[in-house]
């Protein structure tokens, strides 16, 4: 499995117009689009450092993973993201070796791009993503 990039790292917060305001007086970050993703619950935005995103994720589904997440923890880090090739490949090569998947194939993101998720448990309690780009 080949790994190019970290992708984005994720932040959840609770207002996502105020962390991006945040951002962007402090740091001068400002987000390259902004997004609703349905199907995860989320809205997202994505803030380009270098080669690769800080992603904010705001809840828009009280149920869903996300708030659920905001609840238990609070704002703060919730995944890396590492970039890969061929995310299929990259699967099949975790369950080879006896990975804990979240997701046995690959779903839609932002972005339109492929991901899926590794199990905190697998990694040092770390929620990992695995993104192919679109």
């Amino acid at each position: 499995m080949l790994l190019l990039n970290v992708h984005h790292t994720a932040v959840v917060v609770h207002d996502l117009d105020e962390a991006i305001s945040r951002f962007e007086s402090r740091y001068g970050a400002v987000p390259l689009y902004r997004e609703v993703v349905s199907d995860q619950g989320v809205e997202e935005a994505m803030i380009p450092l270098g080669g690769s995103f800080l992603q904010l994720l705001q809840p828009i589904d009280e149920e869903g993973s996300i708030a659920r997440f905001l609840e238990r923890r609070g704002e703060g880090l919730h995944h890396l993201a590492f970039q890969v090739t061929d995310i299929d490949a990259a699967l099949q090569h975790l369950r080879e070796e006896g990975a804990r998947l979240i997701d046995e194939s690959p779903r839609r993101g932002g972005g339109g791009h492929r991901i899926a998720f590794v199990h905190p448990g697998d990694l040092a309690g770390t929620l990992i993503e695995l993104v192919e780009v679109a």
